[in-house]
């Protein structure tokens, strides 16, 4: 029986990497992109293998589109199917709004909105039951900044997942009676590198204080509800935003 398939980008740490191992374990293909950190996606890849799963690693930037085609022709060679797309790539940087600048700007919206839209696109072309497809999911990892948004930390980033939910639920209407799914988890403070990258590594215990909670989360935690959307379990859900936030 062949094994369904899923892109995750951005897959190398965090909640990306996380899913791709779940993924591993509920019966898929995993093909994971990974913008600078072979070593650390190449170990991710080991562990799929070891999972008894079919794994292809891919060096691509989501905000240059020649890179995203290059993807999905690799997995149309290796795997001939395409079943499911996480769309988990993203940045961020800490600063105030005055501080803005206008080429950061560009690169922060074509890695986080740009880069998700072309995936999706080329992923709604495999999958459409109109264009031959059998249909399948999309869950795009948007953030609870999102509704927050995150006065004086990144409002840019908050806006960029604003844009994330609105087209996760304009797409889903569209293409709805394709087969294809497609809704959006908005993880809260959760425990991975992308504080330390946006500027702060301190962030995560400077902010558990107020989740309700009372802690971050995992990328375990968040990549359980990527993979409950992405299965039958969820399968008249669609356009929903799922918050993992611990309360938030």
């Amino acid at each position: 029986m062949t094994r369904p398939v899923v892109l995750i980008t951005g897959a190398s740490n965090g909640i990306g990497a996380s899913t791709a191992i779940l993924a591993a374990q509920n019966g898929y293909d995993v093909a994971i992109t990974y913008l600078q950190d072979k070593q650390s996606a190449e170990k991710i890849a080991e562990q799929i293998r070891k999972l008894g799963a079919d794994a292809l690693i891919v060096q691509a930037d989501v905000a240059i589109e020649s890179d995203i085609l290059k993807t999905f022709e690799l997995i149309d060679k290796q795997f001939n199917r395409f079943d499911a797309l996480v769309n988990n790539a993203g940045i961020l940087r800490q600063k105030l709004f005055l501080e803005t600048d206008y080429v950061e700007l560009q690169k922060l919206f074509a890695v986080n909105v740009i880069g998700s839209f072309i995936c999706a696109r080329e992923a709604v072309k495999r999958m459409a039951i109109s264009k031959g497809g059998k249909g399948g999911t999309i869950v795009n990892v948007s953030s609870i900044a999102s509704r927050m948004g995150s006065p004086f930390e990144y409002i840019d980033y908050a806006a960029t997942k604003g844009a994330i939910d609105t087209f996760t639920i304009g797409l889903a209407k569209e293409v709805a009676d394709e087969g294809i799914r497609v809704n959006a988890v908005r993880p809260g403070i959760i425990n991975t590198q992308l504080h330390a990258k946006g500027g702060e590594p301190g962030r995560i215990s400077r902010l558990s204080p107020a989740v309700p909670m009372k802690r971050a989360g995992e990328p375990e935690e968040v990549a359980k509800a990527i993979l409950w959307l992405m299965s039958d379990q969820s399968s008249f859900t669609t356009g929903h935003l799922l918050d993992v936030g611990g309360g938030r």
